[in-house]
């Protein structure tokens, strides 16, 4: 009997164990397939998996909490204009136009809700809803603060002002305004 009592604890305790690597290993890939690149870049900042799944989740849970909210049209509109602007006089001024980019990406996204005061508390919030760009903000920042510096190039400022479109597009939602006009 206490044989028989042994390899059904021990049983057990090996089904408890492969059940929660299992949970661990779902977990990871959702976090991956979310977060994307942002997964691994968590994964190498802390050095651990686990940290790293934390990190993120908590990320979730702070972006839950923030108001995120879409633009109005007349809101849209005006973004737009304003970025079509300020890509006109990149030609002109590509100095200023990265500062009018950086600007204008941050007056978004404070319009939509985000907190906008810390850098990196920004890319945190804004990997939780676009994991995909926000590689190319922090890019782009960092060439911004170059160009304050007088350190960029403007090959440098041309990909910075692209980095910051595609984060700037996303958040304006120019595709859902797209698809609206199409199904008119």
């Amino acid at each position: 009997m206490n044989t028989t009592l042994v390899i059904v604890l021990i049983a057990v305790v090996a089904l408890a164990i492969v059940g929660w690597l299992y949970w661990q290993r779902q977990r990871a890939e959702q976090l991956r397939e979310r977060f994307g690149p942002e997964y691994h870049r968590a994964v190498e900042d802390t050095g651990d998996p686990a940290k790293a799944a934390r990190e993120l989740e908590a990320r979730e849970k702070r972006v839950e909490q923030l108001n995120i909210r879409p633009l109005a049209p007349e809101d849209q509109a005006r973004f737009a204009e304003e970025w079509r602007t300020l890509q006109a006089r990149f030609v002109d001024n590509p100095t200023a136009a990265i500062r009018e980019a950086d600007d204008l990406v941050g007056e978004v996204m404070q319009e939509r809700g985000y907190p906008v005061g810390d850098f990196e508390q920004r890319t945190a919030d804004i990997s939780v809803g676009h994991a995909a760009l926000v590689d190319n903000y922090r890019t782009a920042h960092e060439i911004a603060a170059r160009n304050e510096r007088g350190e960029a190039s403007t090959e440098d400022l041309r990909q910075a002002t692209l980095a910051y479109r595609g984060l700037f597009e996303e958040l304006l939602e120019t595709q859902v305004l797209e698809h609206r006009e199409v199904g008119r």
